[in-house]
């Protein structure tokens, strides 16, 4: 239902920490209407090329300043996803994502106070990465 908000076009990302390649990133909108304290982030996955992305890899952060595991996010309640605002998936992999294309899936699941299920947003989109240039693109 809210897969069109998910894995926003053209955010994906290697990033670089101190001269190396650290992870990547990616960004998403909230898979539903209204905001939501972190600790309703039920979870985030990540795939690359059919390979999960370990659980302990993944950060989360809306701000693009504080950042959390999904282990710690599911006691934090002072921290907001508001809607309309990119949240930042950050995955820790040494070197980055390689050069080439790469097929990524983000999900997001998110709990709410009055659905008794968590639901989620799912979409997989095609990543380009060159390396030498540390340009990365998405296409549709």
């Amino acid at each position: 239902m809210f897969d069109n908000y998910i894995f926003t076009e053209n955010t994906f990302r290697n990033v670089e920490s101190d001269g190396k390649l650290s992870g990547f990133e990616l960004k998403t909108l909230i898979p539903y209407y209204r905001g939501i304290p972190y600790s309703m982030i039920h979870d985030i996955r990540v795939s690359v090329d059919g390979n999960p992305v370990e659980r302990e890899k993944i950060r989360f952060s809306a701000d693009g300043e504080d950042w959390f595991t999904l282990s710690e996010m599911e006691t934090v309640t002072t921290y907001k996803w508001e809607y309309g605002t990119q949240g930042t998936i950050y995955v820790d992999q040494p070197g980055g994502l390689s050069a080439g294309k790469h097929e990524v899936t983000l999900a997001v699941v998110i709990r709410v106070a009055y659905i008794p299920v968590p639901f989620e947003g799912v979409r997989t989109r095609e990543v380009i990465v060159n390396l030498p240039k540390q340009e990365e693109i998405t296409n549709e």
